[in-house]
């Protein structure tokens, strides 16, 4: 079997082992792979995996030889499955290899709003504590989480994870979510979007991304959300409108906007958050700890593993 990974360097820049992908058969990887090489560079290959190569039906069409297309992240709709299941291909993902991280980074964007330790750490850094005349200052409010209400729009393994450390930190969680109430773990509280808006100090999005969710979060709904809340999101960039995101921010509406992700990924130079000091942007990186990514390659390997046995594992085109 021919496996040809054609995009690896995000998830695998060198430090971590995949030699254990060679024992199904010819193992080829490439960095980044442009649109007009992935045909050319998947012609013989029996197997790909992919992170954000687009994998279309007429892509499919021209590779004969393809039976397994891997996701190597648990968002797969950078494949065609529908044409996928109609060729015979079995698509699978990676689900779950992330989700302590992501939640992670969930908590330090929270905390980066309400402790703000790297400006502290530059202020000191520039001389401003060892110039003041008393034991300590601080320049920004300093916040507590303890009492304060986290809304959670979505309650999947990470929105879970997220509501159980929120709770560890005495806040009062909330979620929209699909679940019944009575199946929610103590708690949590199931509410309606109208009363999550109205009620969190801060939200958090952790659903997919679909028709329905597509700029859920815009100049009406924002209008909806108290004064000065924070809005976190680590799920995907289109749930927001990203215009009307820094225009509340820019009215003081919404007190900071925390993001791992954004519409258009790299992002513009003159994206208007970047602008804005109180928005927070890392780089799409919450899933990117060693930990999850060796995590990753692992699930990777058995789902291989379990596919040349002839019985698949997370398959996502059934």
């Amino acid at each position: 079997m021919k496996i040809v990974e054609l995009d690896g360097y995000a998830a695998f820049p060198g430090d971590i082992d995949l030699d254990d992908l060679k024992q199904f058969g010819e193992f080829v990887i490439y960095d980044r792979t442009p649109v007009d090489e992935i045909v050319s560079r998947s012609k013989d290959a029996d197997a790909i995996l992919i992170n954000k190569v687009q994998i279309t039906d007429e892509i499919m069409a021209q590779l004969p030889h393809l039976k397994y297309i891997g996701v190597m992240a648990t968002g797969y709709n950078v494949v065609d499955i529908e044409a996928a299941r109609r060729r015979g291909i079995i698509v699978t993902n990676i689900p779950s290899y992330s989700t302590d991280s992501v939640a992670q980074m969930v908590f330090a964007h929270i905390l980066t709003v309400t402790n703000r330790v790297e400006h502290y750490a530059q202020k000191n850094r520039e001389g401003a504590w060892s110039r003041n005349p008393d034991f300590c200052y601080w320049d920004t409010p300093l916040i507590e989480l303890a009492g304060k209400t986290l809304g959670i729009v979505g309650l999947g393994n990470i929105g879970m994870r997220v509501a159980r450390i929120a709770h560890e930190f005495g806040m009062d969680v909330f979620a929209v979510t699909s679940k019944n109430a009575s199946d929610l773990p103590a708690g949590i509280q199931k509410t309606t979007m109208e009363g999550l808006l109205a009620t969190s100090d801060i939200l958090t999005l952790h659903c997919p991304l679909t028709s329905d969710t597509h700029e859920m979060i815009n100049a009406d709904t924002l209008q909806k959300m108290r004064r000065g809340a924070i809005l976190v999101n680590t799920g995907r960039g289109p749930l927001v409108n990203e215009q009307d995101v820094a225009a509340a921010l820019k009215s003081g509406q919404l007190g900071a906007y925390c993001a791992d992700v954004m519409c258009s990924e790299p992002p513009a130079e003159d994206n208007p958050l970047f602008a804005h000091p109180n928005a927070f942007i890392t780089p799409h990186i919450a899933w990117a700890t060693h930990e999850a990514r060796l995590r990753l390659k692992n699930i990777c390997v058995e789902n291989l593993k379990a596919f040349v046995a002839g019985h698949p594992q997370n398959v996502v085109n059934q």
